[in-house]
């Protein structure tokens, strides 16, 4: 083998990036191109009862003006469990179908113009009136109406889950913990805006789309439009970000193809920042109750985690509260209800960490509540309940790490010795605190049989293709590893060709599977095109391997060998048997849903923050985070994305939050001047350690991935810190000043008696 895996390799993509050659979605250019601009509703429900387009028709270089009267009419298709194999649009609505308006901004008119900015100026000009409804636009609103979905997620999940007696395990703690927590919906806010361009040659329609799923746009736009996905071709190279809002297909894709149809001519839509906000789903508004029952030692006895959200009026989604939640701990008894109001919003979507940042961070938060009851080390009352197995099912974990990650975390961090006493620790004016997380991700095998193809050229050179996308996470570099390392060539003999349909298929790398499952594919590709080579070594009396046992020869550098050194070079055999080139296709298949093992990705967090005194400001110093993701293909990519993790899970912490203004039915700060996201000098110093374990379940490389799993934990351990700093508990996302302003010693001059 080469070695390539597990060597710390800078991004092959680099290059591109930074000396432009790398296009994006809106970076090709057409002969004829066409511009699309998007009108959204302005209120919340209701119909239109008109929509005057005639000043826009008439503006200079108008094309096309398409509503409701006059967009065809698309296929009904449903939400589906399974993004690796189906259409996956991102919710089961269509605009611009009828006069119906069930959310603000949702689609009621689309501009095709000569220029960008002829489209704009144009989209101003369409007059759209409304029969008003009340919306519900909270959970405060609909809380009354509340019900319990059978499914969440998209179909995915279960919206309940049971074991054991929870009302016995309660009647049997010595101590109780009951928190509540509260969750501003949140939105993604890629640096690159969604943006599809589309153009038709007779029937046959290519996208240039920024998504994550090139074979989920393909699936989805041919079932909206009835069209044979052989007709269809979507090239996506490089996404500018993406973090759930691209794994979804919104309705801009379907439409930008509908307004290239109608003006004849290449069409490209790019959605602006504002209308992010209402275009491709968000962490929805939750509130989650957690019920903790423990003995004196600190054994857990029974967990309640009951969760309501705010869901759209078509789609029964919530983000899994309980997922990971209900396997972190062994407790004997767990209870888990989601609920659900539906309200005029847009269906919510898969938004960094899913679920488990919001539902771990309730558990994990309310887990630091009991060590303070029963004055005991957060650290060691996690280690006193981990789940020797998986506590759902009895399984074994595919692969542990755990208690590992809590116990270097710790030592990295230096944990030991600290005062747990609330307040104790003053600096200067600064509050100084400490607090920690366990941290877990579910291990999904959801997608289907994942391809990729290995072509070995007779100069020594290697082409590995397959149909993935990136969207800024490595996946370009550490699939061109897998591919070097399998075949047994130099990482600069190999190289990778994707972002094209019309390539060998791999599914959308969400929910931390990207390096799994394609990995895996291109692993196979790789070692069958390099087995067959060494079968054509072996019974060729002209090779110096003549004879050799295949299993015998290994191939590094280019070159095949046996262990005593006899061997020859790829281009050697192939010139002497007159090959241009060899090829080989592998695929991979994931093991069935129900595969008997627990399967989650383990972490740990740490954070120190200090807060101001007299102004409530927070500011984290220091993060520390401890993981287990398998087999790790390339430690520097790996820890980038855990640290852009652990700092995402800070802003959610004490920056990001998207707040309704329910008279008018809309997000009151769609823009990111009101919607904060961290920038770099609020970044801390990120402390990143990596635990390698096997997993012989998760596919020929035992990898598990890195994508969600830094987040999760991250804002649970700042919320305890902060807690440890000042003496108050905030139970509410984000933590501003004033959750803490009332809660705080009295500024230093009021002591004083000055000022």
């Amino acid at each position: 083998m080469s070695g390539s895996i597990g060597r710390e390799t800078a991004r092959v993509d680099g290059p591109a990036k930074v000396t432009g050659a790398a296009r994006y979605s809106a970076e090709f250019p057409l002969p004829g191109l066409a511009h699309a601009q998007i009108v959204g509703a302005r209120v919340a429900a209701g119909r239109t009862t008109s929509i005057d387009t005639a000043a826009a028709e008439r503006a200079d270089g108008v094309a096309a003006v398409l509503t409701h009267r006059d967009l065809p009419g698309v296929a009904d298709v449903p939400l589906v469990p399974s993004l690796m194999g189906g259409p996956a649009p991102g919710e089961t609505f269509f605009p611009m179908q009828d006069d119906a308006v069930h959310y603000a901004g949702q689609p009621i008119a689309i501009v095709v113009a000569d220029t960008l900015e002829q489209a704009q100026h144009a989209a101003t000009l369409v007059r759209a009136e409304y029969a008003e409804t009340p919306s519900v636009t909270t959970i405060e609103q609909g809380r009354r109406d509340a019900y319990e979905p059978e499914k969440i997620f998209g179909g995915f999940m279960p919206a309940q889950l049971h074991r054991g007696d929870v009302e016995e395990g309660m009647a049997a703690a010595d101590v109780r913990v009951d928190a509540a927590f509260r969750f501003a919906a949140n939105h993604h806010n890629a640096l690159e805006m969604l943006t599809t361009t589309a153009v038709w040659d007779g029937d046959r329609l290519t996208l240039h789309d920024s998504c994550q799923g090139i074979k989920a746009v393909q699936l989805t736009v041919a079932a909206l439009l009835g069209l044979s996905p052989s007709r269809v071709r979507v090239l996506t190279r490089f996404v500018g970000g993406a973090f759930g809002s691209k794994a979804m297909v919104w309705p801009h894709v379907a439409l930008t193809a509908l307004a290239a149809r109608h003006v004849r001519r290449p069409v490209r839509l790019v959605v602006t920042r504002g209308q992010m906000f209402t275009s491709c789903g968000h962490r929805e508004e939750q509130e989650q109750r957690v019920r903790l029952g423990a003995r004196r030692d600190g054994a857990l006895t029974a967990i309640r985690h009951h969760k309501i959200s705010l869901t759209s009026p078509f789609d029964d989604w919530a983000e899994p509260a309980f997922g990971a939640a209900s396997q972190l701990y062994a407790s004997p008894a767990f209870e888990g209800v989601h609920r659900l109001v539906r309200g005029n919003t847009m269906t919510p979507t898969f938004t960094r960490g899913p679920g488990e940042a919001a539902g771990v961070f309730s558990l994990e938060c309310a887990m630091d509540e009991l060590a303070c009851e029963l004055a005991v080390d957060p650290v060691d009352l996690r280690l006193r309940n981990l789940a020797e197995v998986d506590p759902n099912t009895g399984h074994p974990w595919s692969s542990g790490g755990l208690a590992e990650c809590l116990r270097l975390g710790a030592e990295r961090f230096g944990w030991a010795g600290r005062d747990p006493a609330p307040g104790a620790r003053r600096e200067g004016n600064q509050l100084v605190g400490t607090g920690m997380a366990a941290a877990a991700y579910p291990v999904a095998f959801f997608m289907r049989t994942q391809r990729a193809r290995a072509r070995l050229y007779s100069d020594g050179t290697a082409v590995v293709s397959t149909a993935a996308q990136e969207f800024g996470t490595g996946m370009t570099t550490v699939l061109t590893q897998v591919a070097a390392d399998g075949l047994g060539v130099d990482l600069r003999d190999a190289r990778l060709d994707f972002g094209d349909t019309d390539l060998p298929t791999a599914g959308s790398p969400v929910g931390s599977n990207g390096a799994m499952m394609v990995s895996a594919a291109v692993h196979n590709a790789a070692t069958a095109l390099r087995d067959q080579l060494i079968a054509m070594a072996v019974v060729d009396p002209d090779s110096p391997l003549h004879g050799a046992h295949p299993a015998d020869v290994t191939a590094t550098g280019g070159r095949l060998s046996l262990p005593g050194g006899a061997g020859e070079g790829y281009r050697d055999l192939m010139e002497r048997h007159r090959l241009n080139d060899a090829e080989a296709i592998g695929s991979w298949d994931p093991p069935p849903l129900d595969t008997p093992y627990g399967l989650l990705t383990f972490g740990a967090q740490f954070a120190e923050v200090a807060v101001d005194a007299d102004l409530g400001l927070v500011r984290v110093r220091r993060m520390t985070g401890v993981f287990a993701p398998g087999r790790v293909l390339n430690p520097m990519t790996a820890r980038s994305q855990l640290m852009g993790g652990m700092l995402w899970g800070m802003s959610q912490a004490l920056l990001e939050g998207t707040r309704m203004d329910t008279g008018l039915g809309r997000w009151a700060n769609a823009s990111l001047g009101d919607y904060l996201v961290p920038v770099n000098a609020d970044a801390p110093d990120v402390d990143v350690a990596l635990i390698e374990v096997d997993d012989p379940v998760t596919g020929p490389l035992g990898v598990k991935g890195v994508g969600e799993i830094g987040q999760v934990g991250s804002a649970a351990a700042i919320a305890n810190a902060v807690h440890h700093a000042t003496g108050h508990r905030v139970r509410e996302l984000p933590v501003t000043v004033e959750h803490l302003l009332p809660h705080l010693p009295a500024p230093a001059a009021a002591r004083s008696g000055t000022g």
